[in-house]
């Protein structure tokens, strides 16, 4: 098994709670840190004055982030059992942008987003909205998946991959199939690249199938207006509901949700096409502004935790801290060994290309496929 740290050692990378009162809610009862500008557990005094603190805002908001995605569910569920927090999960189906786009405009309530879980284009054009933070587990996770101040930090991985009813549709080893007649009306993309990770790495696939590369995105979009242009792109976000009634026979996704879907529909396929193998770690960061502060940062310690970690393995998501959990014995061995094989040398696009690509998707994206 080879992880997605391992394979990029050499690649920089992919409602309402409770009103908060201004002084006690936002100030630890450990060091007397203000949660706020709090950058480690030590600035609260320890672990437990942070779960005290947080206890005492009793919320936490979170956005985008779908029961079903990477074992998001079972993890706010856990999360708010284990420390009595209420998490309050709002707008489950958006994109990353619409995190960005909350926060700004719930800047100063108490229904702001307390963390976010982004893609790799959107969270670098978003640095100065993220407030600092080390967690316990800091020091495991690689240096080429964290800000060195903890501004960001990667979480969890996976593969772009597609996914097919091969009841609705034949087998697909290639990107070029999905061109052909057998596919008319059935590809779907899930979300916008200019918005959404997942999206955005798609067109990276297609890119990397069709000659390009991860300093050249062009030739993505240039396969997607192909795909359009054959009447065979589906402008539908693909989810579980719509891949189960079969409105979106084919979806374009990461790995770990097209395999999840393989439990629900017996007949869904999963491939990461050959010779376009395209990785991606998605991104955590604090808002600065969260109205939740100590909850947030108690939320970040869960995740990277090793229960936390190993609940987005449970996922079929590749969490961050994998190969420091492997060497420590505290990986869940089966669900690790379980994890599908892919084959290539993956395209982990850096920081830079992220950046780079992002542009030329938000000039020609809409021109070309609308």
């Amino acid at each position: 098994m080879v992880t997605l740290a391992a394979m990029s050692a050499a690649a920089a990378l992919t409602a309402c709670g409770p009103p908060s009162d201004s002084g006690d809610d936002n100030s630890s009862s450990g060091g007397g840190t203000d949660a706020k500008t709090a950058t480690s557990v030590d600035d609260f005094g320890g672990m437990d004055a942070l779960v005290k603190a947080a206890q005492k805002e009793g919320t936490l908001n979170v956005i985008a982030l779908p029961p079903d995605w990477a074992n998001y569910g079972a993890i706010i569920d856990a999360f708010s059992k284990k420390y009595g927090i209420k998490v309050q999960s709002d707008q489950p189906d958006a994109a990353s942008q619409d995190e960005i786009n909350a926060a700004d405009q719930l800047k100063g309530t108490d229904r702001a987003p307390d963390v976010f879980d982004l893609g790799q284009s959107v969270a670098l054009a978003n640095t100065d909205k993220y407030a600092p933070y080390k967690v316990a587990t800091f020091d495991d996770i690689p240096d080429q998946f964290k800000d060195p101040d903890g501004t960001w930090v990667n979480d969890y991985g996976g593969y772009m991959s597609v996914g097919y009813d091969s009841d609705k549709v034949p087998d697909v080893a290639a990107l070029d199939a999905l061109l052909g007649p057998d596919f008319k009306g059935k590809v779907a993309l899930n979300g916008d690249p200019t918005q959404a990770g997942a999206a955005f790495s798609g067109v990276v696939m297609a890119s990397i199938a069709n000659g390009g590369s991860a300093d050249d995105i062009a030739p993505g979009v240039d396969y997607f207006k192909k795909l359009k242009d054959a009447g065979n792109f589906l402008p539908v976000d693909p989810t579980a509901a719509t891949i189960e009634s079969g409105q979106t026979p084919v979806v374009i996704d990461w790995d770990y949700l097209n395999a999840a879907e393989t439990a629900k529909l017996p007949s869904w396929k999963v491939v990461v096409p050959e010779g376009a193998v395209v990785a991606g770690y998605y991104f955590q960061a604090i808002n600065n502004d969260a109205p939740h502060p100590a909850a947030a940062r108690l939320w970040e310690e869960y995740l990277y935790s090793d229960e936390g970690q190993n609940l987005w393995l449970a996922g079929g998501a590749r969490p961050v801290r994998a190969d420091a959990m492997v060497a420590a014995g505290t990986i869940d061995q089966s669900k690790y060994d379980a994890l599908p094989t892919v084959t290539g040398t993956p395209v982990i696009p850096t920081n830079e290309q992220t950046e780079k690509m992002a542009a030329y998707l938000a000039a020609n994206w809409a021109k070309a496929v609308g």
